[in-house]
């Protein structure tokens, strides 16, 4: 809560003790006070700057004493647990000039129970009466727990904490940092055999303070003359658990003349973990989802002679929906405009409660820069021919700084107005709070936003830079400041992954203007594979990447490797919808109708081509991707012709005179499925079983649309589920009825 606390409480109405507030000359510190009122208390702290220069944002610290419950906090956004507190400025108190002090709007608390100070205060990491820090004590002495050839594993007793928490260790050599390590034992590597190596520890705390270093060691490395015998290979290596980021291994104890020291795990030939030669078991993480990986494990004795490898063992890691379906929904960013649909409205439809993952559609590429662009407000121009319509767009104020009303708000309470997450962002995070098995995921590019793809792909240089400007924005939260929202770690938390929207790499079947190439076939799998990498190497949590890839065969082979995508993608996207249309400017095919999203091949397709959703999986098998690794589309709207002439079939695949009105003035032959059912009179709707296809005509020279319905949800289910895939993904969610009739159908067709 962020209000200005004269507007609340007068403080003439107050009374009580005030402490002395801290100061030091060349110092910024914080002050406490407190003024008693009965039933309760406030506590204030004030920030001086006794420093020459001003302070731009600050950000307090510290520890509620026992007793104390704290039911508001005023002029600083605050974030409780347990009995920390941490307050980080309103929009209004940021900066504290040279000499100033946050008066006569400072941050304080409504409290009840003992009238105590904090303990444990900073102010941007700094004790808050000023005075230096006292770093930790020295650790106990180290002692050797394993001595190889190469290497000297230690422990030693912990350090004892002064003004601040041990973060961890370093140890020395020679004055020189050699290994660090978060807990109180470490592993000094690259060593020389026979050398003797003399070893001190020193503990460092939150703040950086390092302490006294611990009284030495002097160990010597093994002569590895002293043992030419090898240990035996370690036997019937196995598989324990999987999960679609781990394998769990198990084998038999290797032995050796002189003990074993550790085990090496290697996947698909390449070390990835070492255990100590007491386990005989290990996790191997970081991996992708429904991938095959081969394991070997090795022995190593003291002397680093390496044992025959184990067996090799061939594991597939587990699927993302873990044998269940998955089910991915877009939720579009301009949504909130003309739609009036809000991430609210995944929860009040139902949505959320059955979807794994939102698609937040779309971000844009920055045209100078060609990083991950954020924190503009542009619009997007009105002609789609316009090579330029998308360039430099965005809405950083519908992604987090539009304040949201109560009544938009997924649990209810409006937004303030001076926090620095709002828009859809605060929402997303709110709808993963109360649906804590939802991810959400951030969407690059579009039909509108791809102009730029084949640049930030053409080198290796290029793809690097990208990758970390995105991972920066989207992953890591860095937003832009933007109307006074955003700043350094505030968007952290909302997006779990990457999806990628190039299109169409190689293809010059994009929108007018887009930059492509020969070269993007290659360029595109390199991409994919950097972000694959940089997501990867950020530990933690497995986050998604995943990409919406294309129906048509031409466009699969202009642009994607397969077999390197297969592996990279934790699962693709693939096109299942937009096979024909006429399109918003009568550019596409505006004179035929045409099924959007038909399952099956229709014999009396009388184009030159036959795009289906079992046409286009079938690249993508061939190809060697697991079923379990491809989603299908599914269109939460339809697409729409007039002047359609019946044929004796009803409109289907007949002559037309352009795209029928839609739902948006700037979006002929568009509609959303509710809207389209609501909004377009007379429409009969005919299930084809030949095609799996859905459509619906108005009469003789009247209206012919294409959408999914019920019944095609149906047929769509059933058939994924005969192949084996992963499941499906919805453009867009927005679509369908309030009550959710598309999802119930989707719902029920999975299981």
């Amino acid at each position: 809560m962020v209000l200005l606390a004269a507007l609340l409480l007068p403080i003439a109405a107050l009374a009580g003790p005030a402490a002395a507030p801290a100061h030091a000359a060349g110092a910024v510190t914080a002050g406490f006070t407190s003024e008693n009122n009965g039933s309760w208390w406030r506590g204030i702290l004030v920030i001086r700057n006794g420093t020459t220069t001003p302070v731009n944002g600050w950000t307090l610290e510290f520890d509620l004493p026992a007793g104390v419950s704290v039911s508001s906090h005023y002029n600083g956004e605050a974030t409780v647990t347990g009995r920390h507190v941490t307050v980080r400025n309103a929009h209004y108190n940021a900066t504290v000039p040279a000499g100033g002090s946050t008066e006569p709007y400072s941050y304080w608390f409504v409290a009840t129970g003992p009238q105590t100070a904090p303990t444990g205060c900073t102010v941007n990491g700094g004790k808050c009466d000023g005075s230096p820090d006292v770093p930790p004590t020295a650790p106990g002495a180290p002692h050797a727990t394993a001595v190889t050839v190469r290497t000297v594993s230690l422990d030693w007793a912990p350090a004892t904490p002064a003004d601040h928490p041990v973060t961890g260790y370093e140890v020395l050599s020679k004055g020189a940092v050699v290994a660090t390590a978060t807990s109180t034992s470490a592993t000094v590597t690259g060593l020389t055999p026979a050398t003797a190596y003399t070893f001190t520890v020193r503990a460092k705390d939150t703040r950086g303070n390092t302490g006294p270093e611990s009284p030495p060691l002097t160990v010597t490395t093994v002569d590895p003359a002293s043992d030419p015998n090898p240990p035996t290979a370690p036997g019937a290596l196995r598989s324990t658990a999987t999960t679609a980021s781990s394998v769990s291994l198990a084998w038999n104890a290797a032995t050796d003349d002189k003990g074993v020291v550790g085990y090496d795990v290697y996947r698909d030939g390449v070390l990835v973990r070492t255990v100590p030669g007491t386990a005989t078991t290990a996790t191997v993480s970081g991996l992708g989802p429904a991938n095959p990986y081969t394991f070997t494990v090795r022995a190593r004795d003291a002397a680093d002679n390496a044992s025959p490898p184990s067996n090799a063992l061939t594991v597939t890691t587990a699927d993302l929906a873990q044998g269940r379906y998955l089910k991915v929904g877009y939720f579009a960013q301009w949504g909130i405009y003309g739609r009036q649909y809000f991430v609210k409205n995944l929860d009040t439809s139902g949505a959320a409660a059955s979807l794994d993952v939102v698609n937040y559609a779309f971000e844009n590429i920055d045209p100078v820069n060609l990083t991950c662009q954020a924190g503009v407000t542009k619009g997007v121009g009105s002609n789609p021919q316009d090579p330029d319509q998308g360039t430099g767009a965005g809405d950083a104020d519908a992604d987090y700084a539009r304040p949201f009303s109560a009544a938009q708000s997924v649990d209810g309470v409006a937004d303030d107005g001076w926090g620095k997450l709002r828009g859809n962002f605060n929402q997303l995070k709110k709808l993963k709070a109360k649906y804590p098995k939802l991810k959400v995921v951030v969407s690059l590019g579009g039909w509108t936003y791809s102009k730029y793809f084949s640049d930030v792909a053409a080198t290796e240089a290029s793809r690097q830079k990208f990758v970390r400007s995105c991972i920066d924005v989207w992953i890591k939260g860095n937003l832009p400041v933007y109307n006074g929202a955003g700043g350094e770690g505030v968007g952290a938390g909302v997006f779990d992954g990457i999806d990628l929207d190039w299109e169409w790499p190689g293809s010059p079947d994009g929108h007018p203007g887009n930059h492509y190439g020969p070269q993007d076939k290659a360029n595109n799998a390199a991409l994919v594979a950097e972000f694959r990498k940089q997501l990867d190497e950020l530990g933690g949590e497995h986050r998604l990447l995943t990409a919406f890839t294309p129906a048509d065969p031409v466009k699969i082979g202009q642009g994607w490797d397969l077999t390197r995508a297969a592996t990279d993608l934790d699962y693709a996207m693939v096109q299942g919808y937009d096979f024909h249309g006429a399109g918003s400017d009568n550019s596409w095919e505006p004179n035929r109708t045409g099924h959007q999203a038909n399952l099956y091949t229709d014999t009396q397709d009388p184009y030159g081509f036959h795009f289906s959703v079992d046409e286009a999986i079938k690249p993508y098998l061939a190809a060697g991707f697991s079923p379990r690794k491809l989603t299908i589309g599914i269109p939460f709207y339809g697409r729409g012709w007039q002047g359609v002439a019946d044929g004796g079939a009803a409109g289907e695949w007949q002559s037309a005179t352009g795209a029928a009105p839609g739902q948006f003035a700037e979006e002929a032959g568009v509609r959303g499925y509710a809207n389209l059912i609501a909004s377009v009179p007379g429409l009969t709707v005919r299930h084809d079983e030949q095609s799996g296809a859905t459509s619906g005509y108005t009469g003789a020279g009247g209206q012919w649309w294409s959408f999914d319905d019920a019944w095609s949800i149906g047929r769509k289910t059933t058939y994924l589920k005969s192949k084996g895939l992963l499941g499906v993904f919805i453009w867009e969610m927005s679509g369908d009825t309030a009550g959710g009739t598309l999802m119930t159908a989707l719902r029920t067709g999975l299981g």
